[in-house]
């Protein structure tokens, strides 16, 4: 057996050369490969696994878009519930499995914020309600523009406040119940509250008589 000749000047091809970060990322790619398979298939083994793996991703990108940790856990919750009830949904050929989780936490933070919007409107409802006691005889104009008001100072407070007497309000939970869900402490959410309700107390006293 002879050797082949290279012409001068020439030089064999050789395989490329893989960086350690391209085999890094190609293993780890393998590894999502394996845990969305064992997901397709309902290994509750692989599904824990995929929980420990990209359950801090959910987790932080939920909290950063709500500003609310306990809720962000919450919303992770709903999201590792929803990928596990919606698991034959998924398909690897349209993505890679923490690109879809991440779609589904998004919808899940957009359920949220929306369920805050309409708490937030529910609670200043309310609050307009009680305003409309208080004026006898008044018209569905002045009631109106009682809600309208009262809906434009509760957007008006910090987002704490807001958030506190939504829960308060809405929820129908104690303020030791609100302190356990938000993390605060017992006092913080008796000062918030009492703020939040005299801030929209002198605001709604002082444009009282102006719609009126």
């Amino acid at each position: 057996m002879t050797a082949v000749d290279v012409p001068a000047g020439h030089r064999a091809p050789q395989a490329p050369v893989r960086t350690p970060a391209q085999e890094r990322s190609e293993d780890e790619d393998r590894a999502a490969a394996e845990l969305a398979d064992g997901l397709l298939r309902g290994d509750a083994e692989s599904f824990a696994r995929i929980f420990h793996r990209w359950g801090t991703l959910v987790h932080t990108l939920a909290a950063r878009s709500l500003g609310d940790p306990r809720e962000a856990e919450d919303v992770t919750q709903q999201v590792f519930l929803a990928a596990w009830r919606g698991r034959a949904g998924y398909r690897p050929e349209r993505g890679p499995l923490p690109g879809w989780l991440v779609g589904i936490t998004r919808r899940k933070v957009a359920d949220a914020l929306a369920a805050r919007t309409r708490r937030g409107e529910l609670v200043a409802a309310s609050a307009a309600r009680e305003q409309v006691r208080g004026t006898e005889g008044a018209g569905p104009e002045t009631a109106v523009l009682d809600r309208v008001l009262v809906v434009q100072e509760l957007c008006k407070l910090p987002a704490v406040q807001r958030h506190i007497l939504c829960m308060a309000f809405f929820d129908d939970l104690t303020q030791v119940q609100i302190a356990e869900r938000t993390g605060l402490p017992l006092g913080t959410v008796k000062s918030h509250a009492r703020r939040a309700l005299v801030r929209m107390r002198r605001s709604l006293t002082a444009a009282a008589p102006e719609m009126h």
